[in-house]
């Protein structure tokens, strides 16, 4: 193997030890609460619970969750265009500048289409 890869495996193996002690630990230190009366006390905000957090959960968070992700990517997706932007319309990239502006093109085609769809179920409306 090449040192590169000695060093990929450290580390992989060091993530894994490192996520597995901290669950095992918790397990072992930690306490579990069979009483339900705890489930249903304010927790940091101060105020009272209501309604089922599950359903709140799964309509209203992961929703924004994912729409925060679609946004987060295409920041990822920009940020190295816009590094490189001087190099590929130069031509010393390699890149021809028309596969990039249809690549973008079509990225931005798609995030439009998912906000519009957002927009039209309504995911958007502030409640």
């Amino acid at each position: 193997m090449d040192n590169g890869y000695w060093i990929l495996l450290i580390f992989l193996f060091l993530g894994a030890f490192i996520a597995a002690s901290a669950i095992i630990t918790g397990k072992v230190l930690g306490f579990a609460s069979k009483d339900g009366k705890s489930k249903f006390e304010a927790y940091e905000c101060g105020m009272e619970t209501f309604g089922n957090a599950r359903v709140q959960f799964k309509i209203g968070y992961v929703i924004f969750a994912l729409m925060f992700l679609v946004f987060d990517v295409e920041a990822l997706f920009l940020f190295p265009i816009a590094v490189h932007w001087q190099s590929i319309v130069n031509g010393t990239l390699g890149i021809p500048v028309w596969f990039v502006f249809i690549d973008l093109g079509f990225f931005f085609a798609v995030l439009v289409a998912g906000l519009a769809y957002a927009w039209k179920k309504g995911w958007l409306k502030w409640e």
